[in-house]
């Protein structure tokens, strides 16, 4: 329930609605707008690529060193950029928080950018879509994307002065995910009655178990 309502303090209870898909309350860190059904991935793990495996000193000589170095990173992103826009894909949804060389080849090539999602956010994401984090730097980057999830919208949302991200899924399961924007005049009425509104789920919930029973 947590991640499929937002408390919107400052409008009246009248203001409240139910809107398809997810909404996450966070800004684009990169937003390309685009038309019809897109291809989105989701990344748990910083895309700009290492210069060294896990736990292996990287010693830089020289200012040369380090611009080559720089050079390459960027050279490798940019390559990553490249292969998901061949694969059409159009959205990243991040758990991490990317770096600017990421975000910079990502607006480049038409790819929009939220990071920093919550693990319960990424799980209800994975839920509704059967996709699982994909690992962009192995050894055969070139190998074709299947990981991705069918995003039938993707636009900014703004919630009075707070800039969201509103979604739509093609769902692989039963579960159609709509978000309840939960308007009052103070955060102490929307508590209230987002609790309000839970209890009376969890009860619904338990009569249906029981009558399948």
């Amino acid at each position: 329930f947590a991640e499929l309502h937002a408390a919107v303090p400052g409008l009246p209870l009248a203001s409240s609605r139910v809107l398809p898909g997810i909404v996450l309350r966070r800004d684009f860190a990169v937003y390309c707008p685009t038309d019809g059904e897109l291809r989105a991935l989701l990344v748990a793990e910083p895309l700009r690529p290492a210069l060294t495996a896990p736990g292996v000193e990287f010693v830089v000589d020289s200012e040369g060193q380090y611009q080559a170095s720089l050079r390459w990173i960027a050279e490798r992103t940019e390559a990553l950029m490249k292969h998901l826009q061949s694969n059409n894909v159009k959205l990243l949804l991040s758990s991490a928080k990317q770096e600017e060389v990421v975000l910079y080849y990502a607006k480049l090539y038409g790819v929009s950018v939220v990071e920093c999602l919550s693990s319960e956010e990424m799980a209800l994401i994975s839920e509704i879509t059967g996709v699982c984090p994909y690992t962009p730097f192995g050894d055969n980057m070139d190998r074709e994307i299947t990981e991705t999830a069918v995003v039938t919208f993707c636009q900014p949302l703004l919630l009075v002065s707070k800039r969201c991200v509103h979604i739509g899924f093609t769902s692989v399961c039963a579960f159609q995910p709509h978000c309840l924007i939960l308007c009052g005049p103070v955060d102490g009425v929307n508590e209230q009655h987002a609790a309000a509104l839970q209890e009376a789920f969890t009860m619904l919930q338990q009569l249906f178990k029981t009558v399948d029973q």
